[in-house]
């Protein structure tokens, strides 16, 4: 007789919502060649370019594939990385530094991912291409030794370019032996704890946006918080040393102090129940993935009961309040069978606001869909 434990079925539970996660990008934003994925769900409004979303969708199908092992999803994140080239002119490079580190990140991840050689050999020549393209033009002194956000903004300095640059530089020093990514990643972790991690361990945006070294204190979002739990996390995996750790977790506690209520983070920056908007997305939907994935990886190396807490009851607010019937929402045009007769099945479709405490507005853009793609799929690697 087989016996089913109560953790066996939460493995299977998570497991089949990350599933309706991931077929959900399909069938809500599926798109022709080469679009791949409409911007925005039920409008298209396709206007837009969205490189660094789409680095994201790598990173999510890597994340598929590694739960399941379904070459499927493998297949899907290559995919996505070829179109990200195609529809970018065939280039590798954009003019934003943190866009690049993104992509990076996540080839590297596929790099890591595939057996095939000499597919390893191309994407990883990429990476580096990437990252010497980033220091190169991205690397100057100004407010200290750093990296810029743009090339258009030499003088802008933020989070959001120096924290993908610290975790890249900490996995290429792993994965490569070269101890200058390394020294990278310290250095830029070294200009975040100078500039913009206060004494409480709370991250804030960037510095001299508008000209002279003022900070951004008024943007207080979660993604910059991941990003340097996520740099510290990568810096103790390279180093041994467990301050990295201690750091990182100080910055989990302070951002689930500061950022979340009843059991959830809100609407990114908004912490009052005021109305729901008319749409979600834009580039803040996917703030709150970035700060999941990366507190997971910290739940990781270290047990951190209040953030497994909130990673637990954001999934649950999630899927309570971000579910709608299969019949209820119209497939996009690209929607690939697959996902459409998965969903059939599951007889749901997660179709989130930003807000998980509450159900989505009628317009969604897919960025938002990522950050709960990114939040189950954590959530179903700690059931």
């Amino acid at each position: 007789m087989t016996t089913t434990t109560t953790g066996d079925t939460a493995v299977r539970t998570w497991a089949r919502r990350a599933d309706v996660a991931q077929h959900s990008v399909d069938l809500l934003y599926g798109a022709p060649s080469p679009q791949l994925l409409h911007n925005a769900h039920p409008e298209p409004t396709d206007d837009t370019f969205n490189y660094w979303w789409l680095a994201h969708v790598v990173d999510c199908r890597l994340d598929a594939f590694a739960r399941t092992g379904d070459e499927a999803w493998l297949d899907a994140a290559r995919a996505t990385a070829a179109n990200i080239r195609e529809r970018n002119g065939g280039s590798l490079f954009n003019d934003y530094f943190d866009d690049m580190l993104w992509y990076a990140l996540a080839l590297l991840r596929l790099v890591e991912a595939t057996s095939d050689e000499a597919e390893q050999a191309a994407v990883e020549s990429d990476v580096l291409a990437l990252w010497e393209h980033v220091v190169e033009l991205g690397w100057n002194d100004t407010h200290g030794p750093s990296l810029s956000w743009r090339k258009q903004q030499p003088d802008y300095k933020n989070t959001p370019a120096n924290g993908p640059l610290a975790i890249l530089g900490a996995r290429l020093a792993r994965r490569t032996g070269d101890g200058r990514y390394l020294d990278r990643a310290l250095a830029t972790v070294a200009w975040l704890e100078e500039h913009l991690v206060g004494p409480d361990g709370f991250v804030e945006d960037g510095l001299g946006r508008e000209g002279g070294t003022d900070v951004d204190t008024h943007w207080r979002f979660t993604y910059n918080q991941g990003l340097y739990i996520g740099a510290c996390t990568e810096l103790y995996r390279s180093t041994g040393d467990a301050a990295w750790l201690d750091k990182a977790e100080r910055t989990a506690l302070t951002s689930v102090r500061e950022l979340a209520t009843g059991g959830v983070f809100r609407r990114e920056g908004e912490l009052v129940d005021d109305d729901v908007p008319d749409t979600a997305g834009g580039d803040v939907g996917l703030f709150k993935g970035v700060w999941y994935r990366y507190a997971a990886a910290l739940l990781e190396e270290r047990a951190v009961p209040a953030v497994d807490d909130l990673l637990a009851s954001s999934a649950q607010a999630l899927w309570a309040h971000g579910t709608v019937p299969v019949d209820d929402v119209r497939a996009a045009d690209g929607a690939p069978p697959a996902a459409v007769e998965a969903l059939r099945g599951a007889g749901v479709v997660l179709r989130p606001g930003d807000d998980w405490a509450r159900p989505a507005p009628s317009q969604v853009g897919y960025s938002t869909l990522l950050s709960a793609v990114m939040a189950l799929e954590m959530r179903a690697r700690r059931a």
